[in-house]
């Protein structure tokens, strides 16, 4: 018997837009499967059509079975006790304040007897190492540590069929190999199948045993030996621009869309020319920073010192929990360091993108998003329509963003953010969520922002794009600065923070190359032209 079944699938959003057509594959028991795919290709909207209680609402044909049953046909407890589902964000599927509450949630629901809960909790506690954490209060927990309990809430309901959605998108380098580790024993010990949804398929390639990928509403099987050259495409997939280095690059990729005209996004909100906004005085100074959400807990930021460029990318790097989100909500001003000193030269015209995209969403639709601050802002029609060629936002203006994916609503929030014409633009985990392509097209657009003067400190786990993009790199560790060094000098002195091959370095290198070839060829056809 197979794991898992599909056959003919259809999926067509309300408003007849048809996302996934005739869809038909088969998983073995007890395999492990990648599914891979440009952002909005339709991998969330296939994982959740799993999940009977999570189906999105829509037009279905076909059928999907679960060790030869009809998903139609399962109840909640059948449902609960052979599938179980990890959403692109842990906040979004935690419900309970405490880890032991939230480990057990699921399990009183089911009424499964009191005795047997508390084996259950303890014994998948033990599994994972959580047992620390189990008075912890869940909204205390870092990006991490969340990601941890909820896998572990799913698995203490003994699901046969394990569905993962960009699982590790907000871990570190070494919770990722943990938390992938965990997966593996998972699958190879316990005998689950896993199927992983994920834009990072290079971390994951020793861990599985098949690949599929979405390409314009189908999926076609992949061997795992297409992962060291393929370039994610299809529906949500950018065109590119060029991109030649880390430096200088000024783009119009469409962000995942058509491609724009030439400009930027920020409109010109930015006083000054680029090589006169390059000071030597800090943008934005920190010294002596300290920092606790309560006055008995313990220090998130302790003894803090940074100091960022003007017009510069600034990273920020560190371990799940480090303190990073927190650094930027207090450069932001959104919370108060208890002493220390801060000076933040551009707070009457910055953005802060938080972790969570959807916290900026209160409309019902992407073009009533795009509209909220027209006013407030004063931007025009003209830089709407141009942002929305330049993210790629053409065909969602009518969706709720809440229908969107984790890739679309990044897309979107940065959108949103941009058309108010920031100086200082402070982003948390800016490119969870989104495939190689798309990742290319914000580097430019970031480095275009920087070459127009505007100053961007970014706190990420995605060591491949700082590569390209940062000019320094803070490590936070301890809540202090344990570093601050050009972004090369950065890796080369680390062991485990180095940026590895992936999809997005190659979509750079040869997007680069294919600038090179097109300068040479106009200087070729210019210097053919002058001969004549």
């Amino acid at each position: 018997m197979s794991a898992l079944d599909i056959s003919a699938f259809s999926f067509s959003y309300p408003d007849s837009t048809e996302l996934l057509t005739q869809v038909s594959l088969s998983l073995e028991q007890g395999s492990f499967t990648l599914l891979v795919g440009a952002t909005g290709s339709g991998k969330t909207t296939l994982l959740r059509s799993i999940k009977p209680e999570l189906a999105p609402t829509g037009t279905k044909t076909g059928t999907i079975e679960v060790f030869g049953r009809d998903t139609k046909d399962l109840n909640v407890y059948e449902s609960s006790t052979l599938i179980g589902y990890v959403s692109q964000s842990p906040d979004n599927q935690i419900v309970c304040d405490s880890v032991w509450h939230e480990l057990a949630f699921g399990l009183e629901n089911l009424g499964i007897a009191q005795d047997e809960m508390r084996r259950r909790v303890a014994e998948i506690a033990y599994f994972f190492g959580i047992e620390p954490l189990m008075h912890t209060q869940t909204s205390n927990l870092s990006g991490g540590q969340k990601q941890a309990v909820t896998l572990a809430s799913v698995l203490v309901m003994q699901p046969r069929l394990l569905l993962l959605d960009e699982p590790t998108a907000q871990l570190d380098p070494v919770a990722e190999k943990n938390f992938l580790h965990a997966l593996f024993r998972i699958n190879r010990e316990l005998g689950i199948t896993v199927v992983v949804a994920t834009h990072a398929p290079e971390t994951m390639r020793a861990y599985a045993t098949g690949a599929m990928q979405i390409i314009e509403g189908q999926v076609r099987p992949m061997d795992l030996g297409e992962f060291a050259f393929v370039v994610p495409g299809g529906a949500g997939g950018g065109t590119g621009g060029g991109a030649s280095g880390a430096s200088g690059i000024s783009g119009d990729g469409a962000f995942g869309g058509e491609g724009g005209e030439s400009g930027d996004v920020s409109g010109g909100g930015l006083d000054g020319s680029t090589e006169a906004s390059r000071q030597k005085e800090p943008g934005v100074l920190l010294r002596d920073l300290f920092f606790r959400y309560s006055q008995h807990a313990p220090w998130v930021l302790r003894g803090f010192d940074l100091a960022v460029a003007p017009a510069s990318i600034h990273a920020i790097i560190g371990g799940n929990g480090s303190g990073k989100s927190t650094l930027l909500h207090a450069i932001a001003g959104t919370i108060k360091p208890q002493r220390g000193r801060l000076i933040n030269n551009y707070s009457q015209s910055q953005v802060l993108l938080p972790q969570n995209p959807k916290s900026l969403f209160v409309c019902d639709s992407v073009d009533e998003e795009l509209k909220e601050w027209q006013k407030r802002c004063g931007y025009s029609e003209e830089e709407i329509v141009h942002t929305i060629e330049r993210f790629g936002l053409g065909t969602l203006l009518q969706q709720h963003p809440y229908d969107l994916s984790s890739g679309q609503q990044q897309k979107l929030a940065l959108a949103k953010l941009l058309l108010t014409r920031p100086a200082l633009l402070l982003l948390d985990e800016p490119t969870k969520g989104l495939d190689a392509v798309s990742k290319c097209d914000c580097a430019r657009i970031l480095l275009d922002l920087k070459d127009k003067g505007a100053t961007i400190i970014l706190a990420t786990h995605d060591l491949a794009f700082i590569s390209q993009v940062a000019d320094a790199a803070t490590m936070i560790f301890d809540g202090q600065n344990t570093c601050t060094e050009p972004i090369a000098e950065f890796f080369t002195q680390n062991i485990f923070y180095r940026p590895q091959d992936d999809g997005f370095l190659r979509c750079w290198k040869e997007q680069g190359e294919r600038e090179l070839q097109d300068k040479a060829a106009q200087r070729a056809s210019g210097k053919l032209l002058h001969m004549r």
